[in-house]
């Protein structure tokens, strides 16, 4: 297992449309891992293998609390994968989560999506699932799903919003490439 690096705004390679997977080989495996580490270290709640370079239609999730708050142990890890994950059914309503990403590092804007979802995906074992999500569940596939469709949170935004934060993003690498 290795921490990857990950690919920040604005890189074009977040733009790219990732290609489903064929077949759950070790090599896919070892990017699982990977991903995994490289999303806990972050640290985040959700990856998708582009934001490591990878335009795989793959997806590492894990929503458990693992920071202890007060006296409170921290949640067990619950890691989720969702290797061509695509959306079958959303609900009418929406609810609105302030989301983030690991490719814009310490940007948060409220979103508004669909508030229930039906994701349909290939497990680790090759077998096809569904699984219907709510809250923040439904939140975070979705805007993982965005990701292997070259879709950012922030495309979300207001045109004004999404130019302010992409010109940000832009000097900051002209800055660093200096």
């Amino acid at each position: 297992m290795a921490i990857r690096p990950l690919v920040i705004l604005p890189d074009s390679q977040l733009r790219l449309v990732s290609k489903p997977v064929e077949a759950v080989t070790p090599e896919i495996r070892t990017l699982v891992d990977d991903m995994f580490e490289t999303m806990y270290d972050a640290p985040g709640i959700g990856l998708a293998a582009i934001q490591v370079g990878v335009p795989l239609r793959v997806v590492t999730m894990d929503l458990s609390k693992r920071e202890a708050k007060d006296e409170e142990e921290p949640e067990p890890k619950r890691p989720q994968v969702f290797i061509n994950p695509e959306v079958t059914w959303s609900s009418a309503d929406f609810s609105v989560y302030e989301e983030g990403c690991l490719s814009i590092p310490d940007y948060y804007e409220e979103v508004e999506r669909p508030a229930q979802v039906k994701v349909r995906y290939t497990d680790l074992d090759g077998k096809t699932q569904e699984i219907a999500a709510d809250g923040l569940l439904a939140t975070c596939l979705q805007h993982e799903i965005d990701h292997l469709n070259g879709v950012l949170f922030i495309d979300h935004l207001s045109r004004l919003k999404r130019e302010r934060v992409t010109k940000k993003f832009a000097k900051a690498a002209k800055r660093s490439a200096a």
